[in-house]
């Protein structure tokens, strides 16, 4: 028999009983939707953190005071607070003075603040200070205006880039640009808005007012742990860049080879690591879990297909008394049991797809369903339907075609 033959035979086998074949696959499509709604959530939640939270700059890495390590629990940060020392400017300056495979070194700090123009106030808005460079390390866009410049940060002067959910509060209807708002009772000049960044996980990245370093820390004082950005001259020097910003603060710190470092060096690779360890076994249990729905699928499916069976014990009669050969009879029905599943999946993947776009709309929740995965999901549908009409078809090619012929 033609393979053409039997997958025409068994559409219309599957026409033929549309609401039984519906309901026997509702273990597939339920398998299918739950299984890719799952990789969705993984995937989309993956490439969150790589675009919102890995991408730290071009060839860059950060050196903090704290190492991921450090926040595996409550007692190792503890203990990391007692032991590390705070990143200094003259940190900076030992980074910046190395040269070598070290490029750039921009510094940050924050504090939340209140920020008034005219008659609105916010409150608790992100006061970010830093370096002019770090718009470079962290490729900031303005969206109108510009970042402040290297001699703005170093004469302290009191200017500020603000996020565009500050400008839209507190600028409804005027251009932002010259005006002067007060960040904490100080007066700023605003020089620049940002590009919007939109959110992390429902947080607003974009509530923030930018100011010099410099300016920061004569107001705020300069008794705090700075955030360090480092680039390295090329990728090729990264690892190098990485070990001899190591090493200068090993330096610093008059650590003995022995010593556990006492602050934190992380890259892309490192966050991207610690969401594997953290995530990686819940990732693969939520999986695991949610196929056992498929396993079910499969063996609603061969019940089905043995029921077919015994329903056309006098068709398969009729087919063998004609000539037709225990293969063909096989190629029939697993060729009906691997449709059946294949249009489960079909369904199930369509489901998914629905429900994924409905959770990334109505929730912060990510999502991203890779064409890879839903190639996978029908390949594993398709199997599952292959295995579960083995037997069936085993059964059917086995008959008597004498006895299938008296069958009533």
């Amino acid at each position: 028999m033609p393979f053409l033959e039997a997958l025409k035979l068994a559409v219309a086998a599957i026409l033929g009983h549309k609401l039984r074949s519906f309901l026997t696959l509702l273990g597939v499509i339920f398998g299918v939707a739950t299984v890719i709604v799952v990789v969705s959530l993984i995937e989309g939640f993956n490439a969150y953190v790589d675009e919102k939270i890995a991408d730290i700059g071009t060839n860059a890495f950060a050196v903090r005071k704290y190492s991921l390590d450090d926040f595996s629990s409550i007692e190792a940060l503890n203990a990391a607070r007692r032991r590390n020392k705070d990143i200094t400017l003259e940190d900076v300056d030992a980074l910046r003075s190395r040269g070598g495979a070290i490029r750039e070194v921009g510094a940050k700090a924050d504090a939340l603040g209140a920020v008034k123009y005219a008659a609105t106030t916010l409150f608790r808005v992100h006061i970010s200070a830093s370096t002019a460079n770090i718009a470079d390390i962290e490729r900031i866009e303005a969206q109108s205006g510009r970042y402040f410049n290297q001699t703005e940060d170093a004469s302290r002067k009191n200017v500020c880039f603000i996020g565009s959910d500050v400008a839209e509060k507190l600028f409804p209807v005027a251009d932002p640009l010259g005006q002067t708002i007060r960040v904490d009772g100080k007066a700023y000049q605003v020089i620049g808005v940002g590009k919007a960044l939109g959110s992390v996980f429902g947080q607003p990245r974009d509530m923030y007012v930018a100011v010099p370093l410099s300016t920061f820390l004569a107001t705020y004082g300069s008794r705090r742990s700075l955030a360090v950005s480092v680039t390295s001259a090329g990728p090729e020097n990264y690892q190098e860049a990485i070990d001899e910003a190591q090493a200068v603060m090993r330096t610093r710190r008059k650590l003995s080879p022995n010593e556990k470092d006492n602050f934190g060096i992380i890259t892309p690779k490192a966050i991207n690591e610690l969401r594997d360890k953290i995530f990686g076994t819940i990732q693969v249990a939520a999986i695991g879990v949610t196929s056992i729905s498929l396993v079910v699928g499969g063996i609603v499916i061969m019940n089905i297909m043995l029921v077919s069976v015994s329903e056309r014990t006098k068709e398969i009669g009729i087919r063998k008394s004609i000539g037709a050969r225990r293969s063909d009879i096989v190629k029939q029905f697993l060729a009906e049991s691997t449709m059946l599943s294949l249009f489960g999946g079909a369904i199930g993947i369509t489901i998914a797809y629905l429900l994924a776009k409905l959770v990334a709309v109505l929730t912060p929740v990510p999502t991203s369903l890779p064409l890879v995965a839903v190639t996978f999901a029908l390949l594993v549908s398709a199997s599952v339907g292959l295995i579960s009409g083995v037997y069936p078809a085993w059964r059917a090619a086995r008959l008597d075609p004498i006895e299938a012929l008296r069958a009533e």
